[in-house]
């Protein structure tokens, strides 16, 4: 995209983008799937969400919103084209086939068997028609075993693997994280796991399933309290911003707001103990080294809080962290989204009235990024079917039967 075509706005697609020619069926809703599917996009992948009449019910998931669409919604559905298709009706089914042919990625989060009841099963329907096909299904718990074929939502499944038990503390007992970790984790090990597959097409030349769920990629997540346990043979409770290995790692007050101290080494403890005026405290014997200090970790926090009380939070993480200790201050979202350095990174993007978090995934030859507003509902039907070889009668008569959609169906 050269400088005279480009939009303007910022953040935005640098290059045709690493997966440019890469055609995606997206029929995923809420969070894992389109989060998959639009860090695709952000490199240039085609992606074409084909949303229930119903619509994506993100879209209802506010306040904010914006012309009907709430910004939970517009937060990982940038780049892509929208058709309303109703897959439940075998016409619909048929259309979603001529869509298939040519598509390089499908992407689907239905519960497990719904599309081997509609005859869009991989083995059996799919690859056969399409052997290059990369079929992702994003689930909760996979098709078989104890748990077998049932919804899986991310805080069950932060309880469930255990994750939540690793947040809080003793006071607050099991918390959840407050972001969709698991959600949001699993779409990122669908993205690598299809990008695995198609390195792998370009050798074999055949596609294949990835059966990702929302249980494994949560148990995935638990480091270091899963290898601790596998060491030790302690349940690992929750520490809250302590961390269970190392000391000092957690957060202290200043006067002026919250730091994060994350020391790892020896090294690291003798700088953090010299640029707060007490080199003493890499001398004492109870902190002489990581094993020691957690040992005494209570009475190292008390040393480290009086130290950090009347000083200002801002300047000593910035010295702090200049001297090669890791620190920073505590911020919270309207604060990091405005920093300087989000701004250096292009880690905010707009385009138009959208404004988002950008891709940090930074490619040098071809860098991603914005292209495109999210879509509104079924926004680009005709454009999408007329793309791929459908008559204007014929999709005329499927916007009559109610086949496509143009508002949602409430």
């Amino acid at each position: 995209m050269d400088e005279e075509t480009a939009p303007a706005g910022r953040a935005l697609a640098g290059s045709p983008g690493a997966l440019a020619g890469i055609k995606v069926i997206d029929l995923t809703r809420v969070l894992g799937g389109p989060y998959c599917t639009m860090i695709l996009s952000d490199h240039g992948a085609e992606v074409i969400k084909i949303e229930p009449p119903q619509g994506d019910e993100t879209r209802d998931w506010g306040p904010p919103f914006r012309e009907g669409d709430a910004s939970y919604y517009l937060g990982v559905n940038r780049n892509k084209k929208s058709l309303a298709l109703d897959l439940g009706r075998a016409e619909g089914r048929a259309v979603l086939l001529r869509l298939l042919d040519g598509a390089d990625i499908l992407v689907e989060n239905f519960k497990p068997g719904s599309m081997e009841k509609w005859g869009l099963g991989f083995e059996k329907d799919l690859a056969p028609k399409f052997p290059g096909l990369i079929h992702c299904r994003i689930s909760g718990f996979g098709a078989d075993g104890p748990l077998g074929g049932l919804p899986g939502y991310d805080a069950i499944l932060q309880a469930m693997t255990g994750l939540m038990s690793a947040n809080g503390d003793a006071t607050t007992g099991p918390m959840r994280l407050g972001t969709a970790i698991v959600d949001m984790g699993t779409g990122l090990y669908a993205t690598a796991g299809i990008l695995m597959a198609l390195h792998e097409r370009a050798r074999s030349g055949r596609g294949q399933y990835l059966d990702m769920t929302l249980y494994d990629c949560g148990l995935a997540l638990l480091h270091p309290q899963a290898a601790n346990f596998f060491l030790n043979g302690k349940r690992p409770v929750g520490t809250g911003n302590v961390h269970p290995n190392l000391v000092p790692y957690a957060k202290f007050p200043t006067r002026n707001g919250e730091i994060f101290i994350a020391s790892g080494n020896n090294g690291q403890f003798r700088k953090l103990a010299e640029v707060i005026g007490r080199p003493d405290l890499a001398t004492d014997p109870r902190f002489a080294d990581n094993g020691a200090r957690n040992t005494n970790r209570v009475a190292l926090t008390e040393a480290l809080t009086a130290a950090f009380a009347d000083t200002d939070g801002h300047e000593i993480a910035d010295r702090l962290i200049r001297a090669g200790v890791p620190a920073g201050p505590v911020l919270f979202v309207d604060e990091a989204a405005t920093a300087p350095h989000t701004e250096h990174r292009d880690m905010v993007t707009e385009l138009g009235w959208y404004r988002g978090l950008g891709t940090p995934i930074k490619l040098s030859r071809t860098p991603g990024g914005t292209r495109a507003v999210p879509p509104a509902f079924g926004a680009d039907g005709t454009q999408v079917l007329e793309a791929h070889g459908f008559s204007a009668e014929e999709i005329a008569a499927l916007r009559e039967s109610g086949v496509v959609l143009d508002e949602r169906r409430r």
